[in-house]
């Protein structure tokens, strides 16, 4: 996941969708991948967000690091001219779910990484990584649409 799951677990428009989500990964039903980026964006979060981080049970972790090749996917996206400079580190997230081969990034970021899923999928496809599959939390398993 990205940080804007964290943060947008209050909102009133993703109040319910969230709920769900983050009670799946109460029951188990959901192993959060958490990166050193993740853990870096919740350090610089207010206090709400950083507390349902610490939430989530150990046991529904997995701890990953960037890498060298990380960063050189996250720059290609860049490159390639799938979202500007700016958003480096949503190229993190997606460049460290692809190469650790995660089912999922969820995302309530729609602009820079949801609807530009198919972006950072053509990048992945050039270079030989495999599709990662980008969806909004409140989307089905197995569901990808485009919208």
């Amino acid at each position: 996941m990205d940080t804007t799951v964290v943060y947008g677990a209050p909102a009133k428009e993703y109040s319910e969708d969230s709920r769900k989500f983050w009670q799946a990964v109460r029951n188990g039903e959901i192993i959060i991948i958490a990166s050193d980026v993740l853990a870096d964006e919740i350090k610089r979060a207010p206090q709400r967000v950083r507390e349902l981080y610490r939430m989530i049970p150990e046991s529904q972790i997995e701890r990953i690091e960037s890498t060298d090749e990380s960063d050189a996917l996250a720059k290609r996206y860049i490159a390639e001219g799938v979202v500007g400079e700016t958003h480096f580190e949503d190229c993190q997230h997606i460049a460290l779910a692809t190469i650790h081969k995660a089912d999922a990034l969820v995302s309530w970021n729609f602009g820079d990484i949801v609807y530009r899923r198919a972006g950072y999928n053509d990048v992945n496809e050039k270079l030989g990584y495999p599709r990662i599959k980008i969806q909004k939390p409140n989307q089905s398993e197995g569901t990808n649409d485009e919208t």
